[in-house]
């Protein structure tokens, strides 16, 4: 009875917390769907568009949030970012969904991007510390679902809604208000994380005695925790810069290059989002406990480049069949590639003094860099065509390719006590 009520309650966390992907994801795109409108309505230049881009969810605002969470997550708790970021997200959709000019819809974009900043390594930190050891990446395999999931519904109501036009895209803004709301709700009766509580009191003991310090941001300079962040940024930075760009500019993309129309651009997304979901569910998390996880980053990988690879072809060759080969290809890759390790590494690689600080320093660095890249591919397009882009984007899931496939550490069926154990010994356990 106690284990399968230890079950629903993990589930019930993982829930919980795996709903912080869908309102990520969700924001992006929904901005995504809706960026020929604002920009025709708010008559935005390139420039305009590609700070949008650049201080949204999607890149700066979200770092520094990033940075800003994962402190105060361990150095206060979980519960506390946990519950209440979400009330500064539901204000900056507000924000959104009644704006009226160009300053006001970038001011809700940064608070969203805080938020969701915040939230993106304490819900990720929580999910690592409630998961099973054998069933870790089943269960943080949740949050990518979650994060397919998100961005389908925003797009199937931005083509329901298309008739509407801007006032469409205004609602799909509105249904995040209510996701959000009501995971607030499922968060307030959530206790403080077990591993949290347990590290403090042995972390206060042992400063008490003098055997250790305060946990501090030095720490994550030492070489241990330098590897980890140089081979997690390795591995999620550059494919962030391909993933991110399609994310906010795919749908302007089909348009631009394939020539399709706003509703078809929108369903495509939709589709690339439903074989994430798919490749999440049926690989990452059926095979992600099981099987190697070399592997299964490797498959993933050489998908991503070949997908990106269709793009470098010239622009009178690309055929609507060629777009849903990259839709099919790439996004069953990211169903169970570079994502959705760096979320089960980047929890499982720090202790749990400073496992969300970490988490919340490279997850700054990937979207600040990924913010810089926002403001300039407008423009590479515009100017140099996106085959350019495209074929910087190849080089960059190359490298990432190579960084995970190399150095993939095997920790598949460990706790995280006994993981910390191997790379930090005894006294920080």
């Amino acid at each position: 009875m106690s284990t399968t009520s230890g079950k629903k309650s993990s589930w019930k966390t993982t829930i919980a917390a795996s709903m912080t992907s869908y309102i990520d994801a969700g924001s992006i795109v929904a901005g995504a769907a809706g960026l020929s409108l604002w920009k025709e309505y708010l008559h935005m230049n390139d420039w305009q568009i590609g700070l949008l881009g650049a201080l949204s969810a999607n890149a700066i605002s979200a770092a520094i949030g990033a940075l800003i969470g994962g402190y105060l997550c361990d150095k206060f708790g979980r519960r506390l970012v946990y519950q209440y970021d979400l009330l500064f997200y539901m204000l900056g959709m507000l924000i959104i969904i009644f704006s009226n000019s160009f300053p006001v819809l970038l001011t809700g974009y940064i608070i969203v991007g805080l938020s969701v900043g915040a939230d993106v390594p304490t819900s990720w930190t929580v999910l690592a510390e409630s998961a099973p050891a054998k069933n870790r990446a089943k269960h943080c395999g949740s949050a990518q679902v979650a994060w397919s999931f998100g961005p389908i519904i925003a797009l199937i109501l931005s083509v329901l809604l298309g008739n509407l036009g801007l006032l469409g895209n205004r609602i799909v803004f509105a249904h995040l208000v209510v996701v959000s709301f009501i995971t607030w709700i499922l968060r307030r009766g959530k206790d403080e994380s077990d591993s949290w509580k347990v590290q403090k009191q042995k972390e206060e003991e042992l400063i008490a005695k003098g055997i250790i310090e305060k946990s501090s941001p030095k720490d994550l300079l030492k070489p241990v925790n330098l590897r980890s962040m140089l081979f997690l940024v390795g591995v999620y930075l550059f494919w962030n810069l391909a993933a991110g760009t399609m994310g906010f500019f795919m749908p302007l993309i089909y348009q631009t290059v394939g020539g399709v129309s706003d509703t078809t651009a929108n369903l495509l997304q939709a589709g690339l989002f439903g074989f994430t979901a798919i490749g999440t569910y049926f690989i990452f998390m059926r095979l992600g406990d099981k099987v190697s996880r070399r592997g299964i980053y490797a498959v993933s990988a050489i998908m991503a480049i070949g997908a990106w690879s269709i793009f470098i072809l010239p622009q009178s060759s690309m055929k609507p069949g060629m777009l849903l080969i990259f839709v099919v290809g790439y996004g069953l890759s990211c169903g169970f590639g570079q994502q959705a390790f760096y979320q089960l590494w980047s929890s499982e690689l720090f202790p749990t003094r400073y496992r969300a600080s970490a988490s919340g320093v490279m997850f700054c660095a990937v979207r600040l860099t990924l913010g810089i890249w926002s403001v300039v591919v407008p423009t590479i397009m515009t100017k140099f065509g996106f085959q350019l882009a495209a074929a910087c984007m190849v080089g960059f899931l190359i490298i990432s390719a190579i960084v995970g496939i190399i150095f993939a550490p095997n920790t598949s069926g460990k706790t995280l006590e006994e993981i910390e154990k191997e790379r930090y010994g005894n006294i920080v356990a």
